[in-house]
């Protein structure tokens, strides 16, 4: 359970700087093939970076199916809560819960309609040849254009980001539940950094 506690920051971290690098090596590549030095032209030229803007834009896919976990978990998803927030303690409560449960089985559902396009999409075809199974008439599944990745490793980030997403909308009911209230997120505070008195 501690892994999971800050999973989607490290993914998030990981992926924008990962994302960001590429990009500039990417750019800086284009625009120096491009000078016309004798030498270092024809070397850039060989290097192909055609790959990194599909691979950039997976990147970013994933950042954005983990991003909305995160933003369940901390409280920064965008909500419309100025009528329920008029409410006694009572039906503001039931109502809550309604919604989170309701954000829960949402997620769960897309989850799973995620996991099974992605099974039929290739993966079945990768697991039953990663375990030594007949594969028989199974296709292989399609691969993207640049990277020739299997496009079933692509998609996988819907079923596990709508998976962790539930998850956190399950988090936060329990808690709800037992403390009273939910996440929040307070824009004019940076996490870890402790004002400093002078």
């Amino acid at each position: 359970m501690k892994i999971l506690d800050h999973l989607e920051e490290w993914l998030i971290t990981f992926l924008i700087g990962a994302a960001t690098v590429i990009i500039f090596i990417a750019v800086v590549h284009r625009y120096t093939a491009g000078l016309s030095i004798p030498g270092v032209q024809d070397f850039l030229l060989r290097i192909n970076l055609g790959w990194a803007q599909e691979l950039c834009i997976i990147m970013f896919v994933w950042m954005a199916k983990f991003g909305a976990a995160y933003g369940v978990r901390t409280g920064i998803h965008v909500g419309v809560d100025v009528l329920i927030n008029q409410l006694s303690q009572k039906p503001r409560a039931v109502l809550i819960v309604f919604g989170l449960f309701g954000g829960a089985l949402f997620t769960a559902i897309i989850g799973t309609l995620g996991w099974y396009f992605v099974w039929e999409n290739g993966m079945h075809y990768a697991v039953f040849n990663a375990l030594g199974l007949d594969t028989g008439d199974l296709p292989e599944g399609p691969t993207t254009p640049d990277l020739e990745w299997p496009t079933w490793l692509v998609y996988s980030c819907v079923p596990l980001g709508s998976y962790l997403m539930c998850f956190r909308f399950l988090q936060v009911i329990w808690r709800f539940i037992q403390m009273g209230h939910l996440p929040y997120h307070d824009e004019t505070q940076v996490a870890g950094l402790e004002e400093v008195n002078p």
